[in-house]
């Protein structure tokens, strides 16, 4: 009898086989939202300092290819751009994610592999939107399999599922059989890293950026390198000392190729409405609609309680951050941000709100409390309690937030979003229509994602 075929094969066989026509309207439509809502957080993550150092390294390692570095002038080769255009993408905690989370980060580390592999072979935007659903399929499986339990080890888990998708973006879009593209997730497996020391260390959370970076990067590498016929295992998912072995506890095998090709999961994809840690959102968007409806801020707190699940107590608990990425990180600093400043400005995440002693002492002083497992709602449901000093109390629950799959941003706050975050010029006017009309781009090259500087 022959042997069952390995995950790996199952998955390569997919992405080798998927065609544009294949894949149902409205998972093409998420693909193509998550597409323009990464490249406008590119855009704006490329004009921070911790980007412009990778960009550096970048131009001084990546030789003289043609796939550019976002926002910049630049063109290096495909795994240099793939690596600074991550970091840029996940830069100021913009891009999107999975609802529920499977710990993936599909815009920021599967747009760049593409962009990186497009623009050498002067692909089309049909083919790269093709290339993106088929990494966003295996890469959501594979963190599904997981079960959320490679972060309680410390892992973070994009920069261990991540080199898998980019591997599939990057393979698909060189062309790859699926015999090698087999081979580029037995690479992928050994490429893929990434430690939360920084939730702990209270410093250094800069880091935290270069993990998108380096998933993106180390699967252009394995496709690559499997194109030109180095080998990888192919149990690197399910085997011994493989992915679940290795990363997870309590792993699900059957996740990897569950429904595959004919459920698309990135219909489950979720955009950020804020430029905070994805945990954030709930408690963010309910103190900013209490604000709105009652009239307060912060000055007019007496209490603050937000109930949520132990992640966030476990993770997300940090009360003196000393990076704007650790404020980001930390929920009880975020929620005292939005009740001082607008969060619909990703610039209210900022040094000003990391130095503001009102804030600090709102976030050191609130009470961070576990929901109950009988509570309904999932990972990111929490319940904020606001007590105010003339003594008016209100609470609010929330399990969604506008952005996730059961309340999308409209195609007009999408457009609002990405004008904010690509500069609202003429070039971001014209990148969108591009970028909207994606399917007719005949070489990812045109794309105005550089710079003229």
């Amino acid at each position: 009898m022959a042997a069952a075929p390995t995950a790996a094969r199952t998955l390569a066989e997919f992405a080798t086989g998927l065609k544009y026509e294949d894949i149902p309207a409205a998972a093409r439509e998420r693909a193509r939202q998550c597409i323009i809502d990464t490249t406008g957080a590119a855009l704006f993550g490329s004009r921070l300092p911790w980007s412009r150092i990778v960009a550096g390294h970048a131009r001084n390692c990546g030789g003289n290819g043609s796939s550019r570095v976002i926002g910049t002038a630049l063109s290096v080769s495909p795994p240099a751009a793939a690596l600074a255009n991550g970091v840029c993408a996940h830069a100021f905690e913009l891009d999107g994610l999975r609802k529920p989370s499977a710990g993936v980060h599909p815009g920021a580390i599967l747009l760049p592999a593409a962009l990186a592999v497009a623009e050498e072979r002067h692909a089309g935007g049909r083919e790269l939107l093709t290339a993106f659903v088929a990494g966003t399929e295996v890469m959501f499986r594979i963190g599904l399999a997981a079960k959320q339990t490679t972060e309680a080890l410390g892992f973070h888990a994009p920069g261990i599922n991540g080199p898998y998708g980019s591997a599939i973006v990057a393979g698909k879009l060189l062309g790859l059989d699926a015999a090698r593209l087999i081979q580029a997730l037995g690479i992928a497996g050994s490429l893929g890293g990434g430690l939360l020391a920084f939730a702990k260390a209270g410093n250094g959370a800069m880091v935290k950026r270069l993990h998108m970076g380096r998933a993106a990067e180390a699967g252009v590498v394995a496709a690559l390198l499997a194109r030109d016929g180095y080998e990888g295992p192919d149990t690197v998912l399910e085997g011994q000392y493989g992915y679940l072995e290795a990363y997870a506890r309590d792993g699900d095998a059957s996740q990897f190729t569950k429904g595959l090709g004919t459920h698309y999961d990135i219909v489950h994809a979720c955009l950020k409405r804020y430029a905070c840690h994805i945990t954030a959102h709930t408690p963010v968007q309910s103190l900013q609609e209490l604000r709105a409806e009652h009239g307060f801020n912060g000055d007019d707190v007496a209490a603050l309680t937000i109930h949520a699940r132990h992640k966030i107590l476990s993770h997300h608990d940090i009360r003196e951050p000393r990076d704007v990425a650790g404020a980001q990180y930390s929920v009880p600093f975020c929620a005292a941000i939005a009740l001082y400043y607008d969060v619909n400005d990703p610039l209210a995440f900022s040094e000003a709100a990391l130095n503001d002693m009102k804030v600090r002492a709102l976030a050191r002083g609130l009470t961070l409390v576990e929901m109950s497992e009988t509570e309904k709602g999932g990972a990111w449901a929490t319940r904020v309690g606001v007590t105010l000093k003339d003594g008016r109390k209100f609470e609010r629950f929330a399990e969604e937030f506008k952005g996730t799959p059961a309340s999308p941003l409209s195609t007009d706050e999408l457009r609002t979003k990405f004008m904010r975050m690509a500069g609202a010029d003429a070039r971001a006017t014209q990148l969108h229509a591009q970028l909207t009309a994606l399917e007719d781009v005949s070489d990812c090259r045109t794309l105005a994602i550089g710079s003229v500087d």
